[in-house]
């Protein structure tokens, strides 16, 4: 089996890489990234060293797409992957589009002609902010918790936000190009026959990720607490209650290989630690006051856009199909992220680039 990782140097495709190689026999694995991020470089050799045949290149660029082997598997694992991108002053939405939209257009194309199948990527914010600050909340142990007595709108349950919840505009930028991936995978699939997996990913964290507050929240905030850098709980009332949950790359990669071998012709599912890998900026600043020593964060109510205050996706339908569930605990995910923060207390800064 052959498999092309689109953003193979990132922190999502070089697990997957690494993972696939370590769990599967007979199979090869190439890879295509643009290498612009900083931190890519040290991933390029260490998968060099794994044995992966890396191409730079770029997937908004048709012609790079070109030369490269056929492959019986694309995982779009490339993206612009800040929910503020197009807003933040770092990217523009021209960018946005072109990395998120055009690049999985482009992919299609090539799995069309490949006839490879495509495992696409995808996000826990194609789902609608507004509907996510409706929902009904209250403080508990430091966290917001969905509140029991008050009707919960469809698609929401003990287990958190499920795939058919609303994904009414506004997403962000960001979420509506993901969003349109979707769709557009979904028609391509359709059309041209080849198996399709769709994985909405709650927030991706463990050693080695590299990126801002927006793209790994986990990760960002235990090097920056370490770093002793400021830290700030925006929005909300500036008490850090907000929720998400964590979902190491190596779960999302056995998932993958599920899907990869599953002969289905593919789905899509909710991706995600749940609530049992889930906590509040709160308790995640509690949990490194112990692990280091207090740093403690400045209270900004200031709102930013896209910001929610609750995300924890449901992932029983994903059980429910192949029995997956994640198996790195949040403690696990945590400890391995502190040990990576003491071991490279340069970390942001080279991130930054």
């Amino acid at each position: 089996m052959k498999i092309l990782i689109s953003g193979v140097c990132g922190f999502a495709g070089s697990h997957l890489a690494r993972y696939l190689l370590e769990s599967c026999e007979g199979i090869s694995i190439f890879g295509i990234d643009n290498l612009s991020r900083s931190g890519s470089e040290t991933n390029r050799v260490s998968l060099k060293h794994h044995g992966v045949q890396l191409f730079h290149g770029d997937i908004r660029l048709a012609s790079d797409l070109e030369t490269l082997p056929l492959a019986d598997w694309v995982v779009d694992a490339a993206a612009q992957p800040s929910v503020l991108a197009g807003r933040d002053g770092k990217t523009s939405t021209r960018q946005l589009l072109e990395h998120n939209l055009l690049g999985t257009i482009n992919l299609l194309e090539y799995c069309r002609a490949s006839h490879a199948g495509l495992i696409l990527l995808s996000t826990s914010r194609v789902y609608s902010i507004a509907a996510l600050l409706s929902l009904p909340r209250r403080v508990e142990s430091s966290a917001f918790v969905l509140d029991a007595a008050q009707p919960w709108p469809a698609g929401v349950g003990q287990g958190g936000i499920a795939e058919e919840f609303c994904t009414d505009a506004p997403i962000s930028l960001y979420g509506a190009t993901k969003l349109a991936s979707e769709r557009l995978a979904q028609e391509y699939a359709a059309s041209f026959q080849f198996p399709l997996w769709v994985n909405r990913c709650g927030v991706l964290a463990g050693a080695g990720q590299f990126g801002t507050a927006e793209q790994g929240i986990f990760s960002y905030w235990l090097h920056a607490h370490f770093a002793r850098r400021t830290l700030k709980y925006l929005g909300f009332g500036g008490h850090g209650y907000q929720v998400r949950d964590a979902l190491h790359p190596r779960d999302l990669a056995a998932m993958v290989n599920i899907e990869m071998h599953s002969g289905s012709k593919g789905g899509l599912f909710n991706l995600s630690g749940g609530q049992a890998n889930s906590m509040s900026l709160a308790q995640l600043t509690a949990w490194c006051n112990e692990r280091f020593s207090p740093h403690e964060p400045v209270e900004d109510g200031s709102d930013r856009p896209y910001d929610v205050p609750w995300l924890i996706l449901d992932s029983d339908k994903a059980f429910a199909a192949t029995e997956w569930k994640p198996q790195v605990s949040l403690q696990q995910i945590l400890e391995e992220i502190a040990e990576h923060a003491v071991t490279h207390p340069d970390w942001l800064s080279r991130c930054e680039g």
